[in-house]
């Protein structure tokens, strides 16, 4: 999931390597949206896994715009010295664990994180009061998605 991955079509085959990897939903879905709760600075929500078909779930949407919210924090805290090294990508690969269940949602995901910090490094080539906003809004925008996806799929 490097920001250098080149084309899409890099995704495809990406996503066909770490298929083999398929996780399990239970506990784990769980456990990645609690880790990205966590990495929002919310604490103390619980959760059951949400059950659905394996490659169209209803939170898709939600799902994805957490990745491109993902991607986005990665770029912008790293351009702005928070020294996380790769916290939100990592948050980034749990996520994906966690509900990457066939190569094609692992590369939609994949996509979507890809596009958060592309089109930010598009955006800031440096650390500006702008992306400092943009951090905080993000910031606030995950949370809010992670614990609507932990409330309306318990």
């Amino acid at each position: 999931m490097p920001p250098s991955a080149g084309p899409e079509s890099d995704l495809s085959a990406i996503a066909m390597q770490r298929s083999v990897r398929k996780a399990p939903l239970g506990g784990m879905c769980r456990n990645a949206v609690l880790a990205v709760l966590l990495a929002f600075g919310t604490l103390g929500l619980t959760a059951n896994a949400a059950t659905a078909a394996p490659d169209v779930k209803p939170y898709d949407d939600r799902l994805l715009r957490l990745s491109e919210i993902l991607g986005a924090i990665h770029y912008l805290r790293e351009l702005c010295g928070a020294n996380e090294g790769q916290y939100w990508r990592d948050r980034m690969r749990d996520l994906m664990d966690a509900e990457g269940s066939s190569a094609l949602r692992r590369a939609k995901l994949t996509r979507a994180f890809n596009q958060g910090y592309r089109s930010y490094s598009r955006t800031y080539n440096t650390c500006s009061p702008s992306a400092q906003t943009a951090i905080t809004r993000f910031l606030s925008e995950g949370s809010s998605l992670s614990e609507g996806l932990l409330k309306a799929f318990p």
